[in-house]
């Protein structure tokens, strides 16, 4: 065996863009196609705003403009504007920024520099102009690249501030597509976390007067068991309430402004000083459980020099508030200790209600443990010879870099199409549960339907999350089902156990919807597999005058050697969004309630034959 020659010609030196370009993840996490929340495209958007709301935190500018159209993104904020001899250097120079200085950003969402250099570097157009005191300076890249660096020109009438505009590089980013819901979401987290600031999305403002306490009446889709506590201190916001709908807990966390998707420190702290304050007040020792079950609450800290656990920033790994400071653990304990204990004897109302609340809690787990003991048991038997689930190698709980990968759980209806998902699947990512039928209606159900119910109970033991979302084994839990009727049933009815038991998983962007093509159009030379009528369409003008045409009624009757160009590194999900206007018990009451007239007359007046529409598909 020929040994390979290692000397000074084998060690390589990237420049910042061929490094960024060549290791993407390492800092903007995966890529995608824009069908996630955290998929790339989205963090460029975040990594330019991040600047934005720091020159606000800094008192500067009240007031930032974003357009998302066609692919391209602006973003004009009104800052102080980079300074006009270092608008270059601030792009496209690693280790070059105003954010090294802590007295100047002392709490800063990005204290590294990287973002926008990343930017830059990702896209295949990227624009930046800095207006300043009359003048202005810009600056244009492709690819990392400077293709013009344009002299200074007059500016009069325009206000300080910078202005970024970049198109994400389509051979990074294939098939890339930007979900206006996702980026509403975000814009709306960074109204609620600086209080004062105007944004613009496309022409629609977002602002907060209430912080946290907007976010939550927002977000919370039920009704409240009390009105929302609301605690404000130096560095420290609190919001928290308890639902009717939730049967875990939901946590919405964030430090400098930067949403901290997956917790941290002060999330973990949280959690414990709610527990101990609550205990101190009533004087019982309540079980930590009973205490937190159904809460919904929003936590943001201010932390000099955040430490993160990725460039992604999805979780907060600071020990302390300030380095060398007091730690987190106790900073979040002494305030809540503090704050909401005199709340609790300031509102003796909202004090009894959350006492009942916790009783009601501990009665229901009493009542279920029995129940669980027996299930969890069958659910391990199961779980050793369970010919119900496929399982993959890897799972998100394993290591911290499987959250990188899309770890995918398939359910599919029956064994044909199990089957042949099976057949194709790569084995180190991708499961597959197999039901057996249709699964039980399970909306206005209690909890132990979810142990009684051995379908349910085996889906939740494979997903692992009983106790939440924090032993997840799967980023993606991927609904494939038949597109006719009793495949939008089983969709239905697998959604409405999700959204009846495990909101967050939905609310929390892991629930997909599986898109299989409708039409096979082919001749003799070329096949093209079509999503919709419009791509049908197309695929006929393209192959030419009578091409074969099939179409796809079930997923069985693809095969395994077809079913791999539809989960493989070009598998269209559809995420399963929800409308934060919609309370998701009228929802779910709607669709899977009782057969009410208003539900009859909806049917009626959209009514369609289905041999009808078939012939308007082949036709």
């Amino acid at each position: 065996m020929a040994k390979s020659n290692y000397n000074e010609d084998s060690i390589k030196s990237l420049d910042w863009k061929e490094h960024i370009r060549m290791r993407p993840g390492m800092y903007i996490g995966k890529l995608g196609d824009g069908s996630a929340f955290d998929d790339g495209i989205y963090v460029l958007i975040k990594e330019v705003m991040d600047n934005s709301i720091d020159e606000f935190m800094m008192g500067e500018g009240n007031k930032v403009e974003i357009t998302v159209k066609d692919g391209i993104v602006s973003i004009r904020d009104y800052g102080r504007g980079i300074p006009l001899g270092k608008v270059v250097e601030v792009v496209s120079k690693i280790n070059t920024g105003g954010k090294y200085d802590s007295e100047a950003f002392k709490k800063s969402i990005g204290l590294n520099g990287v973002g926008t250099k990343a930017v830059n570097a990702l896209s295949l157009n990227f624009k930046v102009t800095s207006y300043r005191d009359g003048q202005a300076k810009t600056a244009e890249f492709s690819r990392g690249e400077l293709v013009k660096d344009h002299k200074l020109t007059a500016a009069a009438g325009q206000k300080n501030g910078t202005l970024v505009e970049f198109r994400p590089d389509d051979t990074i980013f294939k098939k890339y597509h930007f979900v206006h819901e996702y980026i509403d979401r975000m814009i709306w987290n960074y109204a609620f976390l600086n209080t004062g600031l105007k944004l613009y999305l496309n022409g629609q403002e977002y602002k907060s007067d209430n912080g946290l306490k907007d976010l939550l009446e927002k977000n919370i889709t039920g009704e409240i068991l009390y009105p929302i506590i609301h605690l404000k201190g130096e560095d420290i916001e609190v919001a928290m309430t308890h639902s009717n709908e939730h049967f875990s807990e939901e946590y919405y966390s964030y430090v400098n402004g930067q949403y901290t998707t997956q917790g941290g420190t002060h999330q973990g702290a949280f959690r414990e000083a709610v527990v101990k304050t609550i205990r101190e007040f009533y004087k019982k020792e309540f079980d930590p459980t009973d205490v937190r079950k159904s809460i919904v609450a929003a936590v943001s800290v201010k932390v000099q020099e955040p430490v993160f656990e990725s460039q992604t920033k999805t979780k907060l790994g600071s020990q302390e508030i300030a380095p060398g400071g007091q730690s987190m653990r106790s900073f979040v304990n002494d305030f809540i200790k503090e704050q909401l204990d005199n709340f609790l004897h300031k509102n003796p109302e909202t004090a009894k209600s959350i006492e009942a609340k916790i009783l009601a809690n501990e009665r229901e787990r009493k009542e279920l443990s029995g129940i669980q003991k027996l299930a969890r048991e069958r659910a391990k038997k199961a779980s050793l010879h369970n010919k119900k689930l496929r399982d993959c190698r890897t799972h998100l709980d394993d290591i911290k870099e499987a959250r990188r990968l899309d770890t995918t759980l398939f359910i599919c209806e029956g064994d044909s199409a199990s089957g042949s998902i099976t057949k194709t699947r790569d084995v180190n990512t991708q499961a597959v549960f197999s039901l057996k039928g249709k699964p039980l209606n399970c909306f206005g159900l209690g909890k132990k339907v979810v142990y009684e119910n051995e379908e349910f109970n085996l889906l939740q033991a494979a997903l692992n999350i009983e106790e939440g979302l924090d032993d997840l084994r799967y980023n993606n839990v991927v609904i494939a089902t038949d597109a006719d009727v009793d495949g939008m049933h089983i969709r239905l009815l697998l959604l409405t156990f999700f959204l009846q038991f495990f909101p967050d998983l939905v609310k929390n962007d892991h629930v997909k919807i599986l898109q299989t093509p409708l039409f096979r159009v082919r001749n003799k030379k070329e096949t093209v597999y079509c999503y919709n009528d419009e791509e049908r369409k197309a695929a006929i003008a393209k192959l030419g005058p009578k091409p074969e045409i099939t179409r796809f009624k079930g997923l069985g009757e693809i095969s395994p050697d077809e079913f791999k160009h539809f989960i493989g590194k070009d598998m269209r999900l559809e995420p399963v969004l929800i409308d934060q206007k919609a309370s998701i018990n009228e929802l779910l009451n709607y669709y899977m309630g009782k057969n009410t007239q208003e539900r009859q007359d909806f049917i009626i007046e959209n009514l369609r034959v289905e041999k009808d529409v078939e012939k308007e598909l082949v036709s």
